[in-house]
């Protein structure tokens, strides 16, 4: 059609030296001016299927390409990439292959500056995609200087800038606070609506692909399984749930509580059309009394593990990250620390690690202040688990990686051998002790590093922002690991801000804001502490939203976190 601005028909794919095609006989038809959201598990062809959109499958990759691919009137197969680059924009999931600009404000004028935009243009571009990702203020900044939230942002931002007529985001906001990714998915409908721009977002974000999405489509083993209006889209859960996608949390909600009822005549999608829907159904309910666990084990006196006194960090010609923060982490707690990005969060678990030194304060391990260890003494007490776990990886198999900080503090030969087959029994990688870490999924990789650090039999095991990136299996199965461990009698502090995770895993929350503790408290209790989340840009799950909202005056108190709790306050008559 004449309104088509990609056309893909029969399109198939498989990369140089494998044996299966990442994408099968894909047909798909997306009109100008259309936001289009993709979804599916891990492995599932998605980042491929945008690769093709701007040529660098194959033209980059090579491999066998069968079928067509067309945007914006041109083969992607027939037209060099450069060519390709004008209509259609990316961004991708690790930002730190697209930066290149000394500054942050040369980074969004980089591409500019080439098509010759008028400076004055230029600079009216820079303001506005940087305030639109939370950026303003920090143009002078070298990019290498920033969090990964914030090298995220930047790379949005460039891309935003151009405005091409197709914008392809591969999971831009996976490590972004959750009101920073609710802006940029703003600003991208916003171009997209006013602009005409064509959106292509890659997500695993439901909540904001229901609210922004025109249609959402499903890949999974490299085929187009389905694809709808995102109401049409996540009532289909019989399909979803199978393939790794995630319903909204209202949609699961609804589904939860209400599914009995016959005056819902169908699953909302978004907040908005869940309250709209339970004002038809609220004089259908009755509410009963729930005793909500606390589900924070109290900590024995004395068992103190990580404690800090007034501790305060500053930056080198940058800000005071930390501003006098009093901390006591107890031996076998699970404690999340939240807050948006640039709060002060990874700063703060430097310092456990003596990564970096106080400007003033204190931090005690174990007893003992933190730069009395020496880092090999250090690592046999707490260890850190980064939310990349290639950064980590450098051996050629699995069995010399686990065992190598063993071999580096000249453990015996016999005790060395015994860690390693441990370690790996514990993270089940028993059958890939002689393979090349890089051969194996992502997942496999994280428990490579985690099998690595359990060789070393800390007390305590940081993780830091261990789901970014995953599928809801992928994430399940991180924090299935994280709980398995602390069960095992193990102090687990989990920096994130996916919230919607939390429930069943941690027991206390840490809100951080701006260098500072904001809140202390068990998850419950900091979950409906909503004012003091959206003080550090935080959006509670939409169960807290949702419940909050239905609260019945002068009836019973309504604290659910999750689907299951809410359904067991309703009865539906």
């Amino acid at each position: 059609m004449a309104d088509d601005i990609i056309v893909i028909k029969d399109f198939s794919y498989k990369y140089p030296g494998a044996q299966d095609f990442v994408l099968k006989d894909l047909n798909l038809q997306v009109q100008r001016g259309e936001f289009l959201g993709v979804m599916g598990p891990t492995g599932a062809g998605k980042t491929t299927f945008c690769l093709a959109l701007n040529g660098i499958v194959p033209h980059f990759y090579g491999g066998d390409f069968y079928g067509s691919v067309t945007v914006a009137g041109l083969d992607t197969v027939k037209h060099p990439t450069y060519q390709l680059a004008q209509h259609v924009g990316m961004v991708f999931q690790d930002p730190e292959i697209q930066l290149t600009a000394p500054t942050v404000a040369g980074e969004v004028a980089f591409a500019l500056e080439n098509i010759k935009t008028p400076a004055g243009e230029i600079k009216r571009r820079i303001s506005e995609a940087l305030r639109a990702v939370r950026l303003e203020g920090i143009e002078d900044r070298h990019p290498h200087q920033l969090s990964g939230g914030q090298k995220q942002r930047l790379a949005i931002a460039a891309a935003l800038a151009l405005r091409p007529e197709v914008m392809v985001f591969d999971e831009p906001t996976s490590q972004l606070d959750p009101v920073g990714a609710n802006e940029v998915f703003a600003i991208v409908r916003e171009l997209n609506r006013t602009q005409g721009i064509t959106i292509i977002l890659v997500s695993h974000a439901s909540e904001e692909v229901a609210e922004y999405a025109d249609r959402v489509m499903l890949l999974a083993g490299g085929q187009l399984l389905a694809e709808a209006p995102p109401p049409a889209f996540f009532q289909n859960l019989d399909l979803l749930r199978p393939h790794d996608v995630r319903p909204p949390e209202v949609t699961h909600a609804f589904q939860a509580a209400f599914h009995s009822s016959r005056h819902v005549a169908a699953l909302p999608v978004t907040l908005r059309e869940a309250l709209l829907q339970y004002d038809s159904i609220k004089p259908h309910l009755s509410f009963q009394p729930v005793t909500y666990p606390d589900g924070r084990m109290p900590a024995a006196p004395g068992e103190v593990v990580i404690q800090t006194r007034d501790l305060r960090y500053r930056y080198e010609n940058g800000p005071e990250a930390l501003q006098g923060i009093s901390l006591d982490i107890h031996k076998g707690e699970y404690i999340a620390i939240v807050g948006q990005n640039g709060a002060g969060k990874s700063t703060l678990v430097r310092h456990f690690l003596h990564l970096i030194t106080a400007t003033s304060g204190q931090v005690n391990v174990l007893g003992r202040e933190v730069t009395t260890y020496t880092v090999s003494e250090l690592a046999q007490r707490i260890g850190y688990i980064s939310q990349n776990p290639d950064n980590q990886i450098f051996c050629d198999s699995v069995r010399r990686e686990v065992s190598f900080a063993l071999k580096n503090l000249q453990f015996p030969p016999g005790e060395i051998e015994a860690r390693v087959q441990a370690a790996l029994q514990e993270m089940k990688l028993e059958w890939a002790a002689d393979h090349h870490p890089l051969t194996l999924s992502k997942g496999d990789r994280s428990r490579i590093v985690i099998a690595a650090i359990l060789a070393m039999n800390p007390e305590i095991l940081i993780f830091d922002e261990p789901t970014t990136g995953q599928d809801y299996k992928g994430a399940r199965a991180i924090l299935d690991l994280t709980r398995e461990l602390h069960q095992a009698g193990r102090t687990i502090v989990i920096i994130t801000h996916h919230l919607y995770l939390l429930p069943g895993y941690a027991q206390r929350l840490v809100v951080m804001g701006k260098g500072q503790a904001l809140l202390d408290t068990s998850l419950r209790e900091g979950f409906y502490a909503t004012d003091i989340l959206h003080e550090t840009f935080l959006t509670p799950p939409q169960v807290i939203q949702f419940a909050e909202a239905i609260q019945p005056p002068g009836g019973p108190v309504l604290r659910p976190i999750t689907a299951e709790e809410l359904a067991l306050a309703v009865t539906v008559r």
